[in-house]
């Protein structure tokens, strides 16, 4: 099944100008057909012949093309960059399984001296408790003490 495509399409497809394939029309190297005055080109056999020939064609031998050692190098820097973003990944998961570990001591610690003020605050709150009964006491001793020490002077 072949397929065509109108002009300007095929010429948008293969990224040349109208001019370059009118000329490749009249050397027939495109295969055409032409319907309600609208010139149309046959996909495949059109872009195979835009692509060189054994007239043109490229060879490419043992000899590294100038573009290899770049295309390397390229590789190489993405491989090493790679490398990299991968050891400073597993760096900063250490830096963060160590500040998790602060982390924790410390809330631990700051657990442990919530502990110890609630224990002093109970202690202290007993002793106040304990300081406000004898201070009562005192206060009853001392008003009996008076008590009697005025009945004794009356009599």
């Amino acid at each position: 099944m072949k397929t065509y495509l109108e002009i300007d399409e095929f010429c948008k497809l293969v990224h040349l100008g109208r001019d370059v394939v009118d000329d490749m029309i009249e050397r027939k190297a495109l295969n055409i057909k032409t319907e309600n005055d609208k010139i149309y080109i046959e996909a495949n056999e059109g872009t195979m012949s835009v692509v060189p020939s054994d007239k043109h064609e490229i060879t490419i031998s043992n000899a590294s093309l100038p573009g290899e050692s770049f295309v390397e190098k390229t590789i190489g820097t993405i491989l090493n960059l790679h490398e990299k973003v991968l050891d400073a990944k597993d760096e900063t998961l250490d830096v963060l399984r160590n500040e998790n570990k602060f982390l924790k001591e410390a809330l631990y610690s700051m657990q442990d001296l919530y502990d110890e003020d609630r224990k002093t605050v109970e202690a202290l709150t007993n002793q106040l408790k304990i300081a406000q009964d004898e201070v009562e006491f005192l206060k009853r001793k001392y008003k009996l003490m008076w008590n009697k020490a005025v009945e004794n002077f009356k009599s």
